[in-house]
């Protein structure tokens, strides 16, 4: 996509063309929606009430908007409609920063709390704990989320030690329309003090997940002396079946992870036990060869699948291991928080994770429009549902401007357990 090609934003349509895109969203919840039951919503209802008032709105951005509103109160994550000249894209993929609200004396602001290495957002120089004070010449107010246009240039004024500093960032056009985000380094590994090892892990690219796979072997081959380690999951946004690989580094067995059911294997009747079980990402092979080898297993069947981690051996920090989990942390990364709760691999220390993790996909509905939609359920091998609840922290802790309390209560509860 051409970056004046997201400038242009959603075409203006008449009556009759608004009217098929709603129609074709309308079949499309009905035919590929995870739950025939539309998670216990009025769907069918809901939506015929509501045609009449949505294709009347002549102004795109309100149509837009409408279709949003309505496609979520089916009432799961990575649910939403959008034009894919994605100019509304949560701050998490657009610039990959993330952002925390704090009531202040004159009111709520926002500060930034997880600014990823390589994304838009630390690019333009933004920093954790700078105060968004104003983007495009329009102070800040506190909506629901912050939203960004992509594949333009944003010009964002922030409060950073009593100084006011303006930065410009430029927000690319996504490579994939039906899941816009942003670039980021993946993988980011380093030592802390007291040989701990730091390894964090914002976004998992790549359906199979091949080539963050090898990433994370490389990073956990340079903590293999480390005492201790800490996971950061903060602001992770999801990925792929890299994460199969991330998990299975984190014990030394081959343990039931957890399974994804299709809307169709449920309405036949399962058992988890009885599902297609992945337990190992041919990462030995040419890319070429490992797509066509796991094409060969799983491409023709339903894609219900269990994962089972891949035995990989142990390590010398197994059982002093520290995730690191926020508001932020989404899909893949409560995963990865679930699997160590379930299985007492490690503490979790920070928040409550966001409770968005069905997998999901993109269909077209008409004159460049898109609705996403959950196509299957997640469940942990407790059978356990993570989509909308979240994971909880074992120790919570407050995430405060200034100082990353999080990530040194962990370093401290670490330090603590291998005196004892």
């Amino acid at each position: 996509m051409a970056h004046n090609e997201s400038q242009m934003g959603p075409p203006q349509l008449t009556d009759a063309q608004r009217a098929a895109i709603f129609d074709k969203v309308a079949k499309t919840v009905d035919r590929q929606f995870f739950d025939p039951n539309f998670n216990g919503k009025e769907w069918p209802k809901r939506a015929a009430e509501e045609r009449g008032r949505i294709v009347k709105f002549a102004d795109p951005e309100a149509f837009e908007s409408a279709m949003h509103d309505l496609v979520r109160t089916l009432g799961t994550s990575h649910t939403g409609f959008f034009h894919q000249s994605v100019r509304r894209v949560p701050a998490r993929l657009a610039i990959a920063a993330t952002f925390h609200k704090i009531d202040e004396p004159l009111g709520p602001v926002w500060y930034a709390q997880d600014v990823h290495e390589g994304g838009p957002a630390q690019a333009a120089g933004l920093q954790t704990s700078d105060r968004l004070v104003a983007i495009d010449g329009k102070p800040v107010t506190v909506p629901e989320q912050l939203q960004f246009a992509m594949g333009t240039a944003v010009e964002v004024v922030v409060m950073r030690e009593e100084r006011e500093i303006p930065l410009r960032i430029d927000v690319p056009p996504p490579k994939s329309r039906k899941q816009p985000h942003s670039q980021m380094k993946s993988v980011i590994v380093s030592k802390l003090q007291g040989n701990t090892g730091y390894l964090k892990v914002p976004v998992l690219p790549g359906v199979l997940g091949l080539d963050v796979a090898r990433e994370i072997d490389l990073a956990m081959a340079q903590l293999d002396d480390s005492d201790r380690v800490v996971l950061d999951l903060r602001g992770h946004i999801g990925g792929g079946l890299g994460v199969l690989r991330l998990m299975s580094h984190l014990t030394a067995r081959k343990l039931p992870i957890g399974y994804t059911v299709t809307r169709k294997r449920a309405e036949r009747g399962y058992r988890k036990e009885d599902l297609p079980k992945l337990g190992r990402l041919p990462t030995h092979l040419p890319n070429a060869l490992a797509i066509a080898s796991m094409a060969l297993k799983f491409g023709v069947r339903d894609s219900s699948v269990a994962l089972v981690s891949e035995g990989l051996g142990e390590r010398r920090w197994h059982g002093r291991l520290a995730v690191l989990i926020n508001e932020h942390t989404i899909s893949a990364g409560e995963m990865v928080a679930a699997f160590v709760r379930d299985y007492s691999l490690g503490m979790l220390v920070g928040a409550r994770t966001a409770g968005r993790l069905v997998p999901a996909a993109g269909a077209k509905v008409g004159h460049g429009y898109i609705v996403v939609l959950p196509r299957a359920r997640y469940f942990s091998w407790s059978t356990e549902e993570t989509e909308g609840r979240g994971v909880d922290a074992d120790i919570s802790v407050d995430w405060q401007a200034g100082t990353d309390s999080q990530l040194a209560r962990a370093c401290e509860e670490l330090h603590q357990a291998r005196k004892a």
